[in-house]
């Protein structure tokens, strides 16, 4: 949960490809649309101050600079942390993208991320100048920062009932998806003490909903999104005043789903039948390995050593794209490769290479949740984390032992309530195939109640986005 509430932060904020269609283009290049000035908003959940954001928008001799800093002080498992986002970019006249610097930060975690456009590529570079790593990204079309969606739809000429699709791009991913915005109407509405006329947008991304209401202008008076999280137009003074007490409710719990009914030793279920309700469209991989879904109703068998044979092993030509490094599982770092030396000799047979680096992970790190977007170096270098920083390094040292590995997202039994979690799948050939390891919990296979719905790092864990506050698990049998 708190890696999904991090991307959604960078999906936000940052940059943006231009609409599919040309009435969607007239209407993004519309010359008034940018609102140049500084605005503040308050930044609350549930009513109850957690924050604030300030905006900048000012001309320049080759077009606009945008900048926005947001400080917020986020509860999340019981732990409140404060958390920094600043973004800035220089835009082209037009109002496509040039540059951008994306920052990140809580306590311990910090993430970077700056971009260039050059004619059609964008080049991305991830970490600090002594770790950074680089991508470069074609784009069909020229991007558009992503703080301007809402004033440009707002301004624009759309009727009500009338949408437009943008494809957003997210620096913390390095991933496009499309983000729907349809004109509600028109709503008289009281900020900052006066009767403001407002056009009312509803913004869908990737199932989640979003309300804004936005001036004639172009600029944004007020945004409700999940988790009770809105965001609205204050005065300076107000939106500085009250952050010494300002702090969310529990995201996690608030995120959580209940269970139709208590599950006692979950670690000693061989089989868990249940019903799932509410699944929006989405990449799910609800079907495979130890998991059935048929006609709504899920069964997850727990992998046995005893019985490999069980399980499906997949083929060995399938499995090169889990033993490479990517920019957030170093495996080819040598820190990683250092550790791992350590931890690990060459001659260990693939499942008790598995057994001590889950272990190893399990008993070094540090149970703390990081509002930051998992980094498995950085973690190595903590030594602390939640279930993500788990995720990674494990992959990290296990892909760099030789063992294809994966991360797993979805939700895990706890304390009659279904938690959103990540973990871990290793592929080990002297136990059949693809194994399921917890390290937070320390469990290999990992027990049954470990539900899951996509595989994949940040990317594809933005799928679970669409399932906050409308899943729902009812459970059907559970065999010992």
């Amino acid at each position: 949960m708190i890696l999904i509430f991090t991307l959604l932060l960078a999906v936000r904020l940052v940059g943006l490809p231009k609409p599919f269609s040309k009435a969607a283009e007239t209407l993004s290049r519309q010359p008034g649309v940018v609102p140049v000035g500084e605005f503040w908003m308050n930044i609350t959940q549930a009513g109850r101050k957690i924050g604030y954001a300030q905006r900048n928008y000012s001309r320049t001799e080759d077009g606009f600079r945008f900048s926005e800093n947001i400080f917020m002080r986020i509860n999340t498992m019981g732990i409140v942390q404060p958390l920094t986002v600043r973004t800035a970019a220089e835009l082209k006249p037009d109002r496509t993208l040039a540059n951008f610097q994306f920052d990140l930060g809580s306590n311990l975690f910090k993430f970077r991320a700056r971009g260039a456009v050059e004619g059609k590529k964008l080049t991305v570079r991830i970490g600090g100048p002594a770790e950074e790593k680089i991508s470069v990204i074609a784009l069909a079309e020229p991007p558009y920062l992503g703080g301007g969606i809402l004033e440009s739809a707002g301004a624009g000429g759309l009727q009500p009932g009338e949408g437009r699709t943008f494809p957003v791009f997210d620096p913390a991913s390095l991933e496009q998806r499309p983000v729907r915005i349809t004109l509600l109407g028109e709503e008289e509405m009281t900020i900052m003490g006066k009767s403001r006329r407002a056009r009312k947008l509803s913004v869908d991304f990737m199932g989640m909903k979003q309300i804004a209401w936005v001036d004639p202008d172009g600029s944004v008076l007020r945004e409700e999104g999940i988790l009770g999280i809105a965001l609205e137009r204050v005065t300076r003074e107000e939106a500085l005043a009250g952050l010494e007490g300002a702090v969310s409710a529990d995201l996690t719990e608030i995120a959580s789903i209940p269970s139709s009914k208590p599950i006692e030793g979950a670690a000693a279920l061989r089989v868990l039948k249940i019903r799932l309700e509410g699944l929006q469209q989405g990449s799910f991989f609800l079907d495979g390995d130890r998991q059935i879904y048929r006609n709504g109703v899920l069964t997850i068998r727990r992998e046995s050593s005893v019985d490999p044979s069980a399980r499906s092993g997949g083929a060995a030509g399938d499995l090169g794209a889990f033993l490479k490094p990517t920019p957030f599982i170093q495996s080819d770092h040598p820190k990683i490769r250092q550790k791992l030396a350590e931890i690990v000799g060459p001659g260990d047979p693939d499942g008790v290479k598995a057994d001590k680096l889950v272990a190893w992970v399990h008993k070094n790190l540090e149970k703390r949740p990081v509002l930051s977007v998992p980094n498995a170096l950085e973690t190595l270098e903590n030594r602390v984390g939640d279930c993500n920083e788990h995720a990674v390094l494990l992959a990290a040292f296990a892909r760099a032992a030789g063992l294809p590995a994966d991360v797993e997202a979805g939700v895990v039994y706890l304390r009659g309530r279904f938690f959103y979690h990540a973990w871990n799948v290793l592929y080990l050939r002297d136990r059949g195939g693809w194994v399921t390891a917890d390290a937070v919990l320390g469990q290999m296979p990992a027990d049954v109640t470990h539900i899951r719905f996509v595989r994949g790092e940040a990317d594809r864990q933005l799928d679970l986005v669409g399932l906050i506050g409308r899943l729902k698990l009812e459970i059907l049998e559970m065999e010992r």
